[in-house]
């Protein structure tokens, strides 16, 4: 895949995914384990691809990087998600060919798909194919502002970029969306973005441990 290639499937149209073999699962197809409860609300937490790679050395390798992806998910994790709870599985993450096809269109990494699931199914009233299924139907409903996805690095401001996510997405709150920057010398980098949903898929205001960290002002790293 070529880099221009790989940036076509982001767009203000949101993550442009060939999804017409799964447009008949919707979330309210979903059947749930019975013994995990049904979080609140769900967190998706959006890698800016081209910035996550360059601060960790240890992802360069990873598809993601090589093909020069914009935008990739992290995860996608329960509102009251904490990395220290038993939240490990053992369950299978392998999913159909089809349905991995298109889950590489935003986790490209079948490691890194398998190492999340390990990480998360414990905690997800879901099994690995729903699981999977649902970051589609969240990623495909949210619209990306075209800064995001420029080739050329520049400076934005925080409220300028919530205002574009805020007018592309209907029903978004203002609070509805974080913004986590690193720190690469005197410049701040936009690294994570995470958005917050209710158990219908759709949007809700982040919880109160969930918040930018973000400068009023910080750098876009383009892509590579």
């Amino acid at each position: 895949m070529s880099k221009s290639k790989s940036l076509q499937y982001f767009s203000t149209y949101g993550f442009m995914i060939i999804v017409s073999a799964f447009s008949m699962y919707t979330l309210s197809s979903i059947s749930y384990a019975a013994k995990i409860d049904m979080p609140e609300g769900y967190i998706l937490n959006i890698q800016m691809t081209p910035a996550v790679c360059a601060f960790d050395p240890n992802q360069k390798k990873q598809r993601k990087c090589l093909e020069g992806y914009a935008l990739t998910i992290g995860s996608l994790v329960p509102e009251s998600f904490n990395k220290s709870e038993a939240c490990e599985t053992e369950t299978s993450p392998i999913l159909s060919p089809l349905q991995a096809k298109v889950v590489a269109r935003v986790i490209p990494d079948e490691s890194y798909r398998i190492q999340l699931w390990h990480a998360v199914g414990g905690c997800v009233p879901m099994n690995a194919s729903q699981y999977f299924r649902t970051i589609i139907n969240y990623a495909q409903n949210l619209k990306i502002p075209a800064v995001l996805t420029d080739t050329v690095s520049h400076a934005i401001g925080k409220q300028s970029l919530e205002e574009q996510f805020l007018g592309l997405n209907r029903g978004l709150p203002a609070r509805g969306i974080q913004l986590n920057c690193q720190k690469d010398g005197r410049n701040n980098i936009l690294t994570h973005i995470s958005v917050c949903y209710k158990n219908n898929g759709q949007f809700k205001a982040c919880p109160v441990n969930v918040t930018s960290n973000c400068p009023s002002q910080f750098n876009i790293q383009g892509t590579y």
